[in-house]
């Protein structure tokens, strides 16, 4: 019984020592714990002031470098003020002289903003683009139409590149000549040189109407008139027409199915005038575009059809389906009719102002459809100079 006793009191004892151990290792874990956890806290709280105080550096250093650059050593001579985000720069390139290339400039071209009010007081302007082989015949002409109208108009010049237009400067025409690529007539060159004056002239938001000129075009009313006509319209003039013979559907190729089928087909003028909303889509289009210049290839000419057969398709409603620069087809043949200086009289001129026909003006009938006039030889502009005053009144 003795015995028992004492071992009774013995296991006692070792229970009281180990559960002494088991408290006494729990305190030393958490005592380690609370160690570790400072240490790690300090070694934080000391990375983090130190990449603070890294990043404060380098941005006082930044800021300090950028603030030499713009004090640009005033102190010795003061420095010039570039503004690279000019509104006016954007808006109104004064120089036309550029290295985008098509892609390039379209891409720019084709940006139209939503907000419909301008933030700079803005006076519609009408481009006169002309697509020229060279000089220009009739500039004495047209120089006297420009006079007095310099902050309603831009004129943009496409001619071949190695060609220079040597011009006085107080001309309207000096230095308005864009970045130009051969042309070809009847390939689709002709076609990109038409989006690329387009383009060129869509880079001043000034620029409201676009009209299409050649060198053998004539204006036949004043330029107070014929500004108000174009700004004044609801529609753009281009003309576009299905054409049932050879000359119209025979030129359609079926390989522009599904995207483009016969019956929008159409035919037109190539001297247009248009809108900028409408000028903007056809610089942004590269659908359609492509599909011309893959497919329509002589006897097919994409100056005729591709803007006439993409306006019908998807901005019909925008256009009033008529041309406004007359044009005697009468002859026949592939070229119209080319009026020398002994044909150049009142009457002739007169003809062509009011012929007696009607069009359709903002859904009106006017006596008033055609603005301009082509094709004129050389020797026509001594008798067109003395008649702009007493017919053409500028």
């Amino acid at each position: 019984m003795a015995r028992g006793r004492g071992d009774k009191e013995d296991a006692e004892k070792y229970t009281g020592l180990l559960k002494l151990v088991q408290v006494l290792s729990f305190l030393v874990v958490f005592v380690a714990g609370i160690i570790i956890g400072l240490a790690t806290s300090a070694h934080i709280n000391t990375y983090f002031s130190s990449q603070a105080q890294l990043f404060s550096t380098s941005t006082v250093t930044s800021f300090q470098v950028s603030s030499n650059k713009a004090n640009c050593n005033q102190t010795q001579a003061p420095c010039p003020e570039i503004d690279y985000l000019s509104m006016d720069a954007f808006i109104h390139p004064m120089n036309l002289t550029h290295k985008l290339s098509d892609d390039e400039l379209f891409w720019r071209a084709s940006m139209m903003p939503y907000k419909k009010e301008y933030p700079f007081p803005r006076v519609p302007k009408v481009a006169f683009m002309f697509l020229t082989r060279g000089p220009l015949p009739f500039m004495p002409l047209w120089e006297r139409f420009f006079k007095d109208h310099e902050i309603f108009f831009s004129i943009y010049l496409h001619t071949p590149p190695d060609y220079y237009l040597n011009v006085s400067t107080s001309s309207p025409f000096y230095g308005r000549q864009i970045p130009s690529q051969r042309v070809e007539w009847g390939s689709f060159l002709l076609a990109d040189a038409e989006r690329r004056l387009l383009a060129n002239a869509l880079l001043d938001f000034s620029n409201e109407r676009f009209i299409l000129l050649s060198e053998s075009c004539i204006p036949v009313y004043n330029f107070p008139t014929v500004y108000k006509y174009l700004i004044g319209s609801t529609y753009s003039f281009v003309e576009s027409y299905d054409d049932p013979t050879r000359y119209g559907r025979g030129r359609y190729n079926r390989k522009m199915l599904p995207h483009i089928k016969l019956y929008q087909w159409r035919k037109g003028s190539q001297w247009f005038e248009m809108q900028r909303s409408v000028a903007t889509y056809i610089v942004s289009d590269t659908k359609y575009y492509n599909l011309f210049k893959k497919y329509c290839k002589p006897a097919c000419y994409p100056d005729e059809h591709y803007i006439p057969t993409y306006l019908n398709m998807f901005h019909g409603s925008l256009n009033a389906n008529r041309t406004i620069t007359w044009v005697d087809w009468s002859m026949g043949g592939p070229h119209p009719a080319k009026y020398e200086g002994v044909n150049v009289t009142e009457g002739f001129i007169q003809s062509i102002r009011n012929n007696g026909t009607l069009c359709s003006y903002n859904d009106e009938l006017t006596s008033v459809c055609y603005l301009f006039a082509r094709k004129f030889a050389l020797s026509a502009l001594e008798p067109l100079l003395n008649l702009s005053s007493t017919v053409m009144n500028f």
